[in-house]
């Protein structure tokens, strides 16, 4: 039986210019998870991320902390349908004075509890979005994320050994959807599972032929056993 590791990246730059780029924190994160792997003796016979560059940070910062014996020497493999859906467009086409950052900013300033606040707006925003009503508004319709998503883990599995350990660096949105795939769940549980999903926590999938099973959903150990809460973060 082979094993899929689905590992959410570290924490990006929240309300930047540049969403897509690793925080300080984020490559702490990856780095902790790397030794996690490194205590643990894994070993990883293929590496996978999406194409945007917090994937590859991610994967790039934890994967370097394995011993040489543990890594993979092959070519790392990069498959876009693993990519985030357009958190920016889901947003501003619910709030369209959210195109220009600075309003952005400008509410997370003007707000006491500015994080639960922009929550109930990108939870509303994606309610719009996965509702079928508007699917003309969206590059990438939900249905379309989904299938995209469910495709990328059907591809990998039909490509692998039977018993490859395999780890791939990707986004919640692509987690939570497979996991939704996987498990049967509402386009509203998965929207509500997206959110807990913590920065670099790892979801474990079981896969023989014709069969992809879950193993274990969101674990965040490595950042626990620290004892030090900031290193648990959502965004």
């Amino acid at each position: 039986m082979g094993q899929i590791y689905l590992v959410r990246h570290g924490q990006a730059s929240f309300g930047s210019a540049d969403y897509d780029q690793l925080s300080e924190l984020g490559f702490e994160q990856a780095r902790l998870l790397g030794e996690w792997f490194a205590n643990s003796r894994q070993t990883f016979h293929c590496v996978v991320t999406g194409d945007m560059r917090r994937h590859r940070q991610t994967a790039d910062t934890c994967l370097s902390v394995l011993p040489k014996a543990h890594r993979v020497e092959t070519d790392w493999l990069t498959d876009p349908d693993f990519n985030e859906f357009d958190h920016h467009e889901v947003m501003v086409r619910h709030r369209p004075e959210f195109e220009d950052p600075e309003a952005v900013k400008r509410f997370l300033a003007s707000h006491p509890q500015a994080r639960y606040a922009f929550q109930e707006i990108f939870l509303a925003g994606m309610s719009r979005w996965m509702s079928g009503e508007y699917d003309a508004d969206y590059r990438e319709p939900w249905p379309a994320f989904r299938r995209r998503c469910v495709t990328a883990l059907q591809r990998l599995v039909a490509g692998a050994d039977k018993s490859q350990n395999i780890i791939v660096f990707t986004s919640g949105g692509t987690i939570s959807t497979i996991c939704q795939h996987l498990l049967g769940l509402s386009d509203k549980q998965a929207a509500a599972l997206n959110w807990t999903l913590v920065n670099c926590a790892v979801t474990k999938l079981l896969y023989q032929p014709g069969r992809v099973t879950l193993s274990y959903l969101n674990n965040y150990a490595h950042l626990e056993w620290l004892g030090q809460p900031h290193t648990i973060t959502y965004r």
